[in-house]
């Protein structure tokens, strides 16, 4: 590798504080102690910005806690709070929690000044200078951001070299580029923090971007060109608006794109994902980079064919590297390749003739809409071994009806060797009433189901609301029990299922006189 590949970059990330900033997200004093824990401990970032000062008692409290563990954790120095340009109060609260690093928040462009301070930058020096002595006489570690930077930039450029001129030797530690609006594209973060960089050779600088135009992972990247060595980052994109850069995404970018060395555990992001989402209450999309749950998913045959084959659609970004596993999804898309790569991860085997009708099965599941994971697959196959391929009785269309306080009621179409019937049926219950409908038809047929003696509903372990339902019915047939297998997404047509197949069954013994086993 070269030279530019052996840089590290630091990673700040700011969850605790700008994170919070997203609707509706507002941690608790022990969620973020968590938080701030696995951060540092698990994930391994450099640094963590963990709120804002002044702002409440319960935040004063967790920012105390957090601080006291660092300590004796040995990462006090990397924890850092933001502060205003309010000469003592910021800094004193900031103290009074153990703080050690303070992150003051001046502004970066002409705009926010005037308008927004009603000062002039001169006047704003001021302001700045003695809250930076007065932090520094408290032994507090000064980083500035330059608040609104990306458009101070580009429309009051002296205004920012002013600033910096006014600064540069004022004990800074490290002097922090927001493109607060999330305005800026890859081509403008890299001539711009290059003009910085070029123009302030002694300064730190880091690079705070937001996704505003969904350009904050492009804008790391450029950014880090330009020589920037500090980026913050969110967990899940958290932030106001449409939040910050992705801690993932920018892991993986600098590492995979830029060959940059990086201190996070890439082991842990899927920890912390989670562990933010269930604190947060903003959940992640299953096609988010790298922590979406369906992102080391392949759904279509042909991928799951030619990764059987050799590997053909893995990369770089694989799954080992978060602790994840690649999987198959099972649907309308599936082919053999897939159905094979579910049956390995089950440790099973089927014959060639049984691949085929399970795989027949998992497409017709999937062409009707209905979700199909790995939990489900043991069920289809027992469901599609038992069946027997017996279609004496076939259902065309079923209807059923219920409320609360009635009688729920089914209509019922039926193909048989002497064409098709239609009946209906009313009963306490779905299944009773298709009953009642089914043997209005059988009747015709000198047939009536046997007594139920057991009825079992039961979905994968672990499955969710949406997931296949298998229903295992006992019935009394000439003396002895016999069981029939349902499976359905509905619980009620998987019992219907499961009735349907001890019809088949009995009239194929009575048709073949082969008694059933």
């Amino acid at each position: 590798m070269n030279s530019e590949s052996k840089r590290h970059i630091q990673l700040l990330d700011t969850t605790l504080r700008d994170g919070e900033q997203t609707r509706d997200v507002s941690f608790t004093p022990e969620e973020k102690i968590n938080i701030a824990k696995a951060l540092l401990e698990k994930l391994g970032v450099d640094r963590i910005e963990i709120a804002s000062a002044t702002v409440s008692d319960g935040e004063k409290a967790a920012v105390t806690s957090i601080n006291h563990w660092a300590a004796e954790k040995g990462f006090a120095s990397r924890v850092e709070i933001l502060g205003f340009v309010d000469h003592k109060r910021s800094v004193d609260w900031i103290c009074e929690t153990e703080g050690r690093t303070v992150n003051l928040l001046s502004k970066g462009s002409e705009l926010h000044c005037q308008q927004q301070l009603r000062k002039s930058l001169d006047e704003h020096l001021i302001d700045v200078h003695r809250t930076i002595d007065y932090a520094k006489s408290r032994q507090l570690t000064v980083n500035l951001y330059l608040e609104d930077w990306s458009n101070g930039y580009k429309n009051s450029p002296e205004y920012v070299f002013k600033m910096m001129d006014a600064l540069k030797d004022s004990g800074v530690n490290h002097f922090l580029l927001p493109d607060t609006l999330g305005v800026m594209g890859p081509e403008e973060v890299f001539t711009s923090i290059s003009d910085m960089t070029n123009r302030y050779p002694h300064c730190a600088f880091d690079f705070h971007p937001h996704n505003d135009y969904g350009l904050a992972t492009a804008n790391v990247m450029a950014a880090v060109k330009a020589g920037i060595d500090a980026i913050h980052c969110t967990i899940n994109c958290l932030g106001e608006r449409a939040g910050n850069a992705s801690l993932a995404e920018v892991a993986v970018v600098l590492k995979d794109k830029l060959g940059m060395n990086l201190s996070i555990n890439e082991q842990h992001i899927i920890d912390l994902s989670t562990m933010v989402e269930n604190f947060s209450g903003k959940w992640v999309s299953s096609n988010t980079p790298v922590v979406g749950k369906d992102v080391f998913t392949q759904t279509a045959g042909i991928h799951a064919d030619g990764d059987q084959k050799g590997g053909l659609y893995e990369s770089e970004l694989g799954p080992s590297r978060f602790d994840r596993e690649r999987s198959y999804a099972l649907g309308k898309m599936s082919g053999k390749a897939s159905l094979q790569k579910n049956l390995e991860a089950l440790d099973m085997s089927l014959s060639e003739d049984a691949q085929k009708k399970v795989l027949k099965r998992i497409v017709e599941l999937g062409d009707s809409k209905q979700t199909i994971t790995p939990d489900d697959l043991p069920f289809i196959i027992a469901d599609v071994m038992e069946s027997m391929d017996y279609k004496h009785v076939k259902l065309l269309d079923c209807s059923i009806s219920s409320s609360l306080n009635k009688e729920s009621t089914v209509s019922i179409k039926v193909e048989m060797d002497d064409g098709e019937h239609e009946a209906s049926g009313s009963g306490n219950g779905g299944f009773d009433a298709f009953i009642n409908a089914i043997n209005k038809i059988m009747k015709q047929k000198d047939y009536t189901l046997p007594k139920l003696n057991d009825y079992e509903i039961r979905i994968p372990r672990g499955g969710e609301t949406n997931a296949l339902t298998e229903c295992i019915i006992t019935w009394q047939a000439n003396g002895k029990n016999l069981r029939t297998r349902g499976v359905h997404a509905n619980q009620v047509y998987a019992a219907v299922h499961a009735a349907l197949r001890v019809i088949n069954l009995q009239l194929h013994e009575r048709s073949t006189g082969i008694p059933i086993h």
